[in-house]
Order: structure tokens, then C-alpha cells, then sequence
């Protein structure tokens, strides 16, 4: 069947992209880092008021900047990207073309229009309600509707895909089943629409109490659909760049999954468990029952963390195993010393797994049992930990992922080789300081949300450690250096789109073709286990279960010192 579309083959990575789903990755991956800008630009004014020493902006431009700051980050950059990712592993990875362009279209209006009416809402004053919006605290209605448009437009983009990928069936342009990293994407679609949901349900009447037709919003009910909104979120993001891990390993090493099954099994634990583990944020909280409550944060949590180590475990395993096969063979780790640490798509995704896992992964297991959660709930810890997750977990495989798609999906040379070779050292390593100190500071017990850690001019002023402003300090100063790496970003992103040199092209044909031979993508497209033969890898996974295990004996300690029996 004709749909007058044509197919461009990228002469370097062999991939295959649809006209029409080629517009549409590029104008939501554009959408997306322009909001990253924003929200880098905002976090400026957060870090250097959250510094004691500097101390920067009055209490209402502070709470008004991060409210920006936290949706700008959290929501539209993630999102836009995500959307652009999905559209990518549908159409360019299954080489089909894009199912209902037309809704495609309208997915990215709503957004664009959302994004901007709730960042206007914000910035007008009057909905500095921060990302939680908790009622019975009211922002503008247009605030509200804004967050509302917004789902519904990526609520389209996931349907898009899902037609998308029928499409594909029906023309068979793929054997078997669909590649890890396509399936990776229908993980974070599946549970996009969870997510997206719980926002409409519980972001609707408040709206609707916004606009004063109905009287009341409970505030209890709020804070559970809305944590299954936006700790959700933090899922979609999980999935969508594990799935950037796998096609990183595969592009840049040849690698295959270590088994097909078992990775595919850690993406279904995802959908069927992960949703649940968003119940630590309300463990503080009196409405749900203690059962749940254990239930949801260990036994069901657990199931999720066990699907994080396996994709912990097995890309990792994948380098190591291709890179054993090109003949890295001496030792434990020559395989890992002779990687490619110059090319940022691999150091990118490498930064991102150990921070991911080591801080994001251990934090947050510990922040769901129970009893911790009471040593570090509301403290500054909670935000050191999402940063170790959606910002060196996510947006550093974001990151790693565009310097893979200049040249290949924009068709532009990087501007500064140099630069990006380094730029994810500098924002990696610096977020890894960062989130460690903010973690530090809120184990001594620093307020998470509170403007001025020293409560000056308050009747009753608390006494922090020396060691608490220390920590709030290095806090400002990683911040700055994490932020410089972000900017760095956004100069060789737009700088290459506007002056980077144009890479030559190849054909453009009026139907899909096959797979290249010996294309570099040929591995991400394609369904195939390589087998278990990694033992740097093995070592290196106890090294994680060691640590792992002594800082949870540790924050028991903490525990012990705060109930003293005497």
C-alpha cells in the first residue's frame, strides 16, 4: 500500500528514517531540549539560594523558580524527549513508516501549548505550588489545564506508537520479535499511559476546585494518585533509557543482550511492579494502612529492583562479551580499558549505569523500608536522590543518545569534538558530588523544601552541625560545575544543528529496505542473545551487592541512634 512517504538511510549507522516520523523525532527532541535550557537556566537560582553562604533569591522568586524548575525538568524535557524516542523506536528501528502522522502533530501541538500555558502560569506569580502542587494549596487554573493539555498530547504520542508498531507488524518489516530496545520503548509506553491517567484523575477536579466548580479535593486522596503520576513518571524514564543503554551497547560495541529472555522478563517486571514502589513517598503519610504500606515498599519494590540489576547486569555483560570477542581478553577488566571512553555516546551511557545504580539505586531502595524512611522523609536527601536518577540516570542517556543522533538523524557534524568528549565527565561526575553531598546534608537533616536552612529571624532558630552548611556548600558549588556541563550540552546541540557541517547523504527510496550488512545498528534491530561470558562484569556486580549492603546496615545505625534505649 502507498502513503507517499519517503525512507532516507543514514550512510553511517544504516538505520532507515520515514519522512514524516523524521520531522516528528526532531521537533520533539528540539521541544524537549529547549526546555532542558529553561530548567537549566532556573536551576541556577536554586542552587545559589539553596548555598548558604550566597543565599541569592527572596523566599517567593525562590519557591516560583523551582516550581518551574522542577516540571521544566521533570516533565517537559523528559517527555518531549521521550516521545521523540518512542516515535524513533517504532518507525527508524522496525524501518516502517509512522502511523497517523496527522495525530502525531496534534500529540506535539497540545504539548507545546501545555508546556508553555503552565510555565506562563508560573512566571505570572500566584503558582509557586512547587511540582507537587499539593492541595488545598491553589495555583492558577491555567497552571492546572496547562499539566492537563500536556498529558493529553503524550497520551496521543503513546497511541501513535502503538499504531505504529502495528503497522510494522502488518508489513512485516522485522522477523520475529520485535529488537530489546523497541520492546524497551513499549515498557515506557505502557507505562506512560498508567502515569498520564493518574495525572488526568486527580489534576481534573483540581482544576475543577481552581475554577471554583466543585468545593473540595481531599487532600490524602491527592497525595496518593498523584505520586502514582509522579513517581510514575520516574518509571517511564527508567525504561526509556535502559532502552538507550541496550541500543548504546549495540551501535557502538556490535553487542547483543547476554539472553533475550531474561532482559525481556526485567522490562515485564517493570510494568507489572515498579508503579508500586511510589508508595515511599506517602510511608509518612496517615492514609494508607501499614500493610500497604510494607507490602508496596518491600516485597513488591523489590520485584522492580531485582529488574533494574538484571538490566544492571546484563548491558555491562553485553560490552564485555563483544568486547571479548574483538579480542580484550586480558584480566578482568582490559575489555572495560579498551572501551571507547572518547566517544560520549559510551561514556555517556557508562557514567549514567554506575551513577544510576550505586546512587540512584541504593538511595532509593533504602528510602523505601519503612523504618529508614523516617531518618531522611522531607530532608534534602530525596531530591539527591531523583537527581541520581532522572539526572544521571536520564539525562545523561539523553545526552549520550543526541551525539549519537546528530550526525545520523540531523545530519550535521559535532561542532566541537574536543568539548563533547569531555562534556560528560564534567556533567556526570559533578551530578555523582552533587547528589552524594545533597544526600549527606539531608542524612544531618536539612529541610528538602525549605528556602533558608538556617530558619534566620525564626523565635526559635536551630543549631545545625558545621558539617550541614559544609555539605549545603559543596551543594552550590557541584550544582554550578553540573550546570556548566549542561550548558556545555546545549552550545554543541544547537551550535552543530546551526553550524555543524553537513554529512553526506545517500539514497532516498520510496519503500523500506533491508537491514545494511554490517550496518552498526544491525545489532539493535535485530533479535539474538549472545551468551554469559563476563567476569569483569560478575565482579563488579558484587562490588555494587557489597556496597549496597553496608550502607543499609549503616542507615540502621542512624536508626539505632535516634530511639536510645535507656
Amino acid at each position: 500500500m502507498s502513503h507517499n512517504t519517503t525512507y532516507r538511510t543514514c550512510p553511517r549507522s544504516g538505520l532507515q528514517f520515514e519522512s514524516q516520523a523524521e520531522k516528528l523525532v526532531i521537533a520533539n527532541a528540539v521541544a524537549g531540549v529547549v526546555f532542558l535550557l529553561i530548567g537549566g537556566i532556573l536551576a541556577i537560582g536554586v542552587v545559589l539560594t539553596r548555598w548558604p553562604t550566597i543565599h541569592w533569591l527572596e523566599a517567593a522568586t525562590f519557591y516560583q523558580v523551582l516550581t518551574a524548575h522542577g516540571l521544566d525538568m521533570l516533565v517537559f524535557w523528559m517527555i518531549f524527549f521521550e516521545i521523540a524516542l518512542l516515535y524513533f523506536c517504532a518507525s527508524t528501528l522496525l524501518r516502517c513508516r509512522i502511523a497517523a502522522p496527522k495525530v502525531a502533530w496534534l500529540a506535539f501541538a497540545l504539548m507545546i501549548v501545555g508546556s508553555v500555558m503552565n510555565n506562563v502560569a508560573v512566571y505570572q506569580g500566584g503558582s509557586s505550588v512547587m511540582m507537587t502542587s499539593y492541595v488545598p494549596m491553589m495555583a492558577a487554573p491555567s497552571f492546572y489545564l496547562g499539566l492537563i493539555l500536556f498529558a493529553v498530547g503524550a497520551l496521543l504520542g503513546c497511541f501513535v506508537f502503538f499504531g505504529t508498531l502495528v503497522v510494522a507488524k502488518r508489513d512485516k518489516t522485522y522477523h520475529g520479535s520485535v529488537p530489546l530496545v523497541t520492546f524497551g520503548a513499549i515498557t515506557a509506553a505502557i507505562i506512560a499511559v498508567f502515569t498520564i491517567a493518574s495525572g488526568a484523575i486527580i489534576l481534573i477536579p483540581t482544576w475543577m476546585l481552581s475554577m471554583g466548580w466543585i468545593e473540595h479535593v481531599d487532600p490524602l486522596i491527592y497525595r496518593v494518585i498523584w505520586w502514582a503520576f509522579g513517581h510514575s513518571s520516574q518509571q517511564i524514564n527508567v525504561a526509556a533509557h535502559i532502552s538507550i543503554w541496550y541500543f548504546v551497547a549495540a551501535v557502538v560495541f556490535g553487542a547483543k543482550p547476554m539472553s533475550e529472555r531474561v532482559s525481556r522478563g526485567a522490562f515485564l517486571l517493570y510494568i507489572v511492579f515498579l508503579q508500586l514502589a511510589s508508595a515511599h513517598h506517602i510511608l509518612s503519610d496517615p492514609g494508607m494502612s501499614t500493610e500497604w504500606k510494607v507490602l508496596n515498599t518491600s516485597y513488591f519494590m523489590y520485584f522492580a529492583v531485582l529488574a533494574s540489576m538484571i538490566h544492571g547486569l546484563t548491558i555491562p555483560g553485553a560490552m564485555e562479551v563483544a568486547q571479548r570477542a574483538k579480542g580484550y581478553n586480558k584480566g578482568l577488566f582490559e575489555w572495560l580499558r579498551k572501551a571507547p571512553w572518547s566517544n560520549p555516546s559510551f561514556s555517556g551511557v557508562f557514567i549514567s549505569i554506575i551513577g544510576f545504580g550505586f546512587l540512584g539505586g541504593i538511595s532509593g531502595v533504602m528510602m523505601g523500608t519503612e523504618q529508614l524512611n523516617m531518618i531522611i522523609h522531607n530532608t534534602i536527601y530525596v531530591p539527591g536522590h531523583f537527581h541520581a536518577t532522572v539526572v544521571v540516570g536520564t539525562t545523561l542517556s539523553f545526552m549520550a543518545l543526541t551525539y549519537f543522533l546528530i550526525p545520523t538523524l540531523f545530519k550535521r557534524e559535532i561542532i566541537n569534538p574536543v568539548l563533547a568528549k569531555w562534556q560528560p565527565y564534567l556533567f556526570g561526575f559533578s551530578m555523582y558530588f552533587f547528589c552524594l553531598v545533597m544526600m549527606g546534608a539531608g542524612t544531618l537533616g536539612v529541610s528538602r523544601r525549605h528556602w533558608d536552612m538556617a530558619f534566620s529571624g525564626a523565635a526559635l532558630a536551630y543549631e545545625w552541625p558545621g558539617a550541614a552548611y559544609l555539605m549545603m556548600g559543596l551543594v552550590g558549588i557541584a550544582g554550578i560545575a553540573a550546570i556548566v556541563g549542561g550548558a556545555i550540552f546545549i552550545y554543541l546541540t544547537v551550535g552543530s544543528l546551526l553550524w555543524g557541517k553537513r554529512v553526506v547523504q545517500t539514497r532516498i527510496s520510496s519503500e523500506p529496505t533491508p537491514i545494511p550488512v554490517g550496518a552498526p545498528s544491525a545489532a539493535a534491530q535485530t533479535y539474538g542473545s549472545l551468551g554469559f561470558a563476563a567476569p569483569g562484569t560478575f565482579v563488579l556486580a558484587m562490588i555494587f551487592l557489597a556496597s549496597f549492603v553496608l550502607y543499609y546496615f549503616i542507615n540502621w545505625k542512624y536508626l539505632s541512634t535516634l530511639w536510645g534505649l535507656s
